[in-house]
């Protein structure tokens, strides 16, 4: 006789697992500025003005730097001995004729005039004597070079006669020279009074006719 109570369902091999519980991250929230056309804009003009401006002063800067008047560019490119002659009575004097070659440089965008061109000439620190050359033009950039002759009859040089022998015997004279220029310079209408004034050391030598040695400082 089939009793009435239900069978209970068979036992299955299948097991539940809770699902693991997902921990919560964390949120981050970026906040972006706000953009504004305009500004972006408005920056672009002010860098535009100020490249601009820093251009105008470096073109002005460049264009002062050229313009700016300099003094000329003076220097001794040659000394000729022509003639030489000691007297020895009654007292100890020379006879010399001496060349000099000035080359004068204009660094200048404006031409240069000059009235006169001064050459001393000294020995171990007494002054031998001066010419003066005649007035000339040097165009802007340009360099010319002047000739000047020193002709001196009788002059002294008592106190290094005795140098003056030994130097002659070596073959090479130390002499002083001082080049001045004075002019002007040409700025559109105007007239800019200039000078420059060189003292040189130079050694010659006497059996070529060549520098030695030269140094220049400003005098």
């Amino acid at each position: 006789m089939a009793s009435g109570k239900p069978e209970p369902p068979p036992p299955t091999d299948y097991r539940y697992d809770a699902l693991p519980s997902t921990p919560q991250q964390n949120q981050y929230v970026v906040v972006l500025p706000f953009y504004s056309p305009s500004g972006h804009r408005r920056w672009r003009r002010l860098c535009r003005r100020y490249l601009s401006f820093a251009s105008t002063i470096l073109l002005l800067s460049v264009a002062l730097y050229f313009i700016w008047p300099s003094d000329p560019y003076l220097k001794v490119v040659n000394l000729r001995l022509d003639r030489l002659k000691i007297h020895a009575v009654p007292k100890i004097s020379l006879d010399i004729v001496l060349g000099v070659k000035i080359k004068v440089r204009n660094p200048d965008v404006y031409s240069l005039n000059y009235e006169s061109l001064n050459v001393s000439v000294g020995y171990r620190g007494e002054q031998l004597g001066f010419v003066t050359s005649d007035d000339g033009k040097v165009k802007a950039f340009g360099t010319s070079y002047i000739d000047a002759t020193l002709v001196l009859n009788g002059s002294e040089v008592i106190s290094e006669a005795f140098s003056l022998f030994q130097d002659l015997v070596k073959g090479s004279i130390p002499f002083t020279t001082t080049p001045e220029i004075r002019g002007s310079l040409g700025i559109f209408f105007f007239q800019l009074p200039i000078s420059a004034k060189l003292s040189c050391e130079v050694v010659m030598n006497i059996n070529n006719q060549t520098i030695e040695r030269q140094d220049c400082y400003p005098a």
